[in-house]
């Protein structure tokens, strides 16, 4: 396995009709060991199992490294974006953690809302970030 090979988290949750896959990879190209940065990236596959549309308002990601540091990111959207799904549609995108260690954890939610005006969350349940060969 190369240090840049996609590591698949069958991390797939569905709640409220909406369905949650990420997909982590360690970026070694982007890190440096000695300086105890660990970049990852990670894919976020949300789908609309429901029967009408839903919109992504804002998220909230708690990122834990090895050394039990926690960061808390929130804020309107996803990468600048306040996505509309359709039913049966997906929308994905693409986002990034910086950790001082080589193994680390991330979870959250987003705040959605129905085309009927219902607020509601969709929870992502904890996903592992490791540095490949990091694990036994």
């Amino acid at each position: 396995m190369d240090s840049n090979s996609k590591d698949p988290i069958h991390n797939l949750q569905i709640a409220q009709d909406v369905e949650i896959a990420v997909e982590t990879k360690f970026e070694a190209a982007q890190s440096d060991v000695a300086a105890k940065r660990f970049v990852f990236s990670y894919q976020i596959t949300i789908k609309n199992l429901a029967k009408q549309n839903i919109q992504l308002l804002s998220r909230r990601w708690v990122v834990t490294d090895g050394n039990q540091k926690v960061q808390e990111i929130q804020g309107d959207g996803v990468i600048g974006e306040q996505p509309t799904i359709a039913p049966n549609s997906s929308y994905q995108y693409s986002s990034g953690a910086v950790l001082e260690t080589n193994v680390g954890s991330m979870f959250g939610h987003y705040n959605m809302v129905t085309a009927e005006g219902e607020s509601f969350k969709a929870e992502v349940a904890a996903f592992t970030l490791a540095k490949p060969n990091s694990l036994h």
